[in-house]
């Protein structure tokens, strides 16, 4: 990595710092020169437009949050396990979502800025949470070939189902500061692939 590169994702971490703060939207080039004590002028040659730093901070929150759930949990046995392993690893992110850095927490917040806002920032946003569905109905379907889920198990339901119990866990940690919220998400996501256990639809 060169060194205008170091610079940049020196910069990308404390714009996403202070979009943790501002949200996405109210992250700008003048508010950021102001945090960093550096010219509006040299920041804008980095990223170009407003638009530019915003989609550039959305990427890296993607990028931080895909190197913490995704790598070690594709390590584990298809199946059950690699399914355990994904959705207990997108868990530790929620749960570590008052690190700015942790990326969880941006991704989310900006997700509701940006859900009826076109342009390539919620492009980018719909693009990584169709990556994460994707990866989690392709998880059930190899735990429905290993026989560890029911034949009639339905990936892309159950997916939505854990997707709603993240979003939920994510709600109570950081809104209500439950601390209970990701063993409580852990619970639900037990009960759920109980309840799709083979015997359980024999």
């Amino acid at each position: 990595m060169g060194k205008g590169e170091q610079t940049r994702s020196l910069i990308l971490d404390e714009a996403l710092s202070l979009a943790s703060q501002v949200g996405l939207e109210g992250l700008t080039i003048g508010a950021l020169a102001s945090r960093l004590e550096l010219s509006k002028s040299g920041l804008f040659a980095h990223f170009g437009s407003k638009e530019g730093l915003q989609l550039l901070t959305l990427k890296r929150a993607q990028a931080l949050f895909q190197d913490q759930v995704f790598p070690t949990a594709s390590t584990q046995a298809p199946g059950l396990p690699r399914l355990r392993a994904l959705f207990s690893n997108w868990l530790a992110s929620i749960e570590q979502s008052d690190d700015p850095t942790a990326g969880a927490c941006l991704i989310l917040s900006a997700s509701a800025e940006y859900d009826d806002r076109p342009g390539a920032v919620r492009d980018a946003l719909v693009a990584g949470q169709r990556e994460l569905r994707g990866a989690i109905a392709k998880a059930i379907r190899l735990a429905v070939d290993e026989g560890h889920l029911a034949p009639a198990t339905d990936p892309w339901q159950l997916s939505f189902e854990l997707f709603g119990i993240a979003l939920a866990a994510h709600h109570d940690r950081r809104l209500l500061q439950d601390t209970r919220a990701v063993a409580r998400a852990k619970d639900a996501f037990e009960r759920l692939i109980q309840a799709h256990q083979p015997s359980a639809n024999a």
